[in-house]
């Protein structure tokens, strides 16, 4: 499995792309700004995006790659896999005609270029030999994070989340845990503005991974912009044991 982040970020800036991570070359988790730096040729080759929920920095990219890749798709519909919640919120404010077009009827109704398919938390997707999980978890709106699992190798990904009994049930109920990206958004000093935003600080995080029974390598993502430095330290010293990573656009994980 090769897992390429196409965006990281908790915001914008140069050199920064928002939520966005290519498995292998046809299934996309999240498609924020990130989504951008792929060549029109890798844009016609994802054929599923599985959507952790409806905010921007994990949407912005949708509409513009769907649109760029209009041709491909008109043969064979991509595949939206999200919270019915997150596909309410899409088709009231992104899809809805006003924002962008419905590509749901586009070219027509019988034969659309995007096809939303509701999942729930706890469900499971087959993608040629690839096993996405969906795992529930606590945001600011409904939001679930991911499981991918191929060949005995299983990638973890939070998607956002506060402190949670739900996430990590599931991760131990796995054999194992290869690699788990986990977002810490904002440092200890705006721990309150985590909280009710539902987002991770480091010491809410240090608090939640004392539940896994696993050890796998811990990538952090989805960090403020100029934050970065400041929260990558802050877990480190909460956790000095853990092989924790800063996660940077253009980095690749092979499992």
């Amino acid at each position: 499995m090769r897992v390429r982040i196409l965006g990281c970020s908790g915001g914008i800036g140069a050199g920064l792309r928002t939520t966005s991570i290519l498995i292998d070359d046809d299934i996309l988790i999240d498609a924020g700004t990130g989504v951008g730096d792929l060549t029109l040729d890798e844009l016609k080759r994802i054929h599923h995006v599985f959507l952790t929920h409806a905010h921007l920095d994990h949407t912005a990219g949708l509409p513009l790659f769907i649109d760029t890749a209009f041709s491909t798709f008109a043969d064979r519909p991509i595949e939206i896999h999200a919270l019915a919640d997150t596909i309410a919120a899409l088709e009231a404010h992104m899809f809805n005609g006003v924002m962008w077009p419905d590509f749901c009827v586009l070219p027509s109704r019988e034969h659309p270029v995007m096809r939303f398919l509701p999942l729930e938390a706890g469900e499971r997707v087959t993608v040629h030999g690839r096993h996405v999980h969906a795992i529930e978890v606590r945001h600011a709106v409904p939001a679930v994070g991911y499981c991918v699992q191929a060949e005995g190798k299983v990638l973890a990904f939070s998607g956002d989340t506060a402190r949670n009994q739900t996430l990590w049930p599931v991760l131990n109920a796995y054999p194992n845990i290869d690699a788990l990206l986990i977002e810490v958004s904002f440092p200890n000093a705006q721990a309150e503005l985590a909280r009710h935003s539902g987002h991770y600080c480091p010491q809410s995080f240090a608090d939640d991974i004392r539940k896994l029974r696993h050890k796998p390598e811990i990538w952090l993502t989805a960090m403020k912009p100029g934050e970065e430095q400041t929260i990558f330290d802050e877990v480190r010293a909460a956790l000095p044991r853990l092989p924790i990573h800063r996660l940077a656009r253009g980095d690749e994980i092979r499992l």
